[in-house]
């Protein structure tokens, strides 16, 4: 893990609607562009191998524009070519950063940008946990949720999950809209996060004509 001194103050941002990275979680990705494809070189040649993953801001999914003022630095810590030259990578999260400004496009056919990451001391430390948090009640919630929008897991997984493991790998995989998945993003800890992905799965199974049921919180 990398320690608050060694964090860079600019980075590669990777503008991509719905993408959410977490610190501690892991964002496998397909690199295929050539810009990217670029960004993606000069990160391995980096002594950081930091890429910033950040949502564009109110457009349309696929248009690219203002971007939002928070995202997630993730490490580049595994990637295969494929025969016609592509990329399947991962990025490990190591922490959420702060949006200051771009830099002006110049050398590189990637976007980058100035970033703080001031306010985010907790995404270095260790594993967060989620005392108050009801796991039956949530798990309960999970199964209605996930029979309603038609997906399926590994339930013994998921029972045994750390707290962290749990909220983070769901806010990651729920299939939720762009802006949604921001305010997961940006919740100032673990157990704001869940409170935000029940709100989000109660929303939805009320939008089905779900029984909400008790609140979660």
């Amino acid at each position: 893990m990398l320690t608050a001194a060694e964090l860079p103050e600019t980075i590669p941002v990777f503008p991509l609607p719905g993408a959410l990275l977490l610190p501690r979680a892991k964002l496998p990705l397909h690199i295929f562009e050539p810009r990217y494809l670029a960004m993606l070189d000069a990160c391995m040649a980096s002594e950081a191998r930091l890429i910033g993953m950040i949502q564009p801001r109110g457009v349309p999914t696929g248009v690219e524009g203002r971007l939002h003022s928070i995202g997630c630095a993730g490490r580049l810590t595994s990637f295969s070519e494929t025969e016609d030259g592509r990329y399947m990578i991962t990025l490990t999260g190591i922490s959420r950063f702060r949006l200051i400004d771009e830099v002006e496009p110049g050398a590189t056919p990637y976007r980058r940008a100035r970033i703080s990451w001031d306010g985010f001391a907790r995404d270095l430390g260790r594993a967060e946990s989620d005392p108050a948090m009801d796991r039956a009640g949530f798990l309960d919630l999970l199964g209605r949720y996930f029979e309603a929008v038609s997906l399926t897991t590994d339930w013994s997984s998921l029972k045994e999950a750390e707290d962290e493991l749990l909220i983070n790998a769901l806010s990651m995989m729920c299939p939720f809209q762009p802006e949604e998945r921001q305010a997961l993003l940006e919740a100032p800890s673990l157990a704001t996060r869940r409170e935000t992905l029940v709100t989000l799965m109660e929303f939805a199974l009320a939008g089905r004509g779900g029984q909400k049921g008790e609140t979660l919180q």
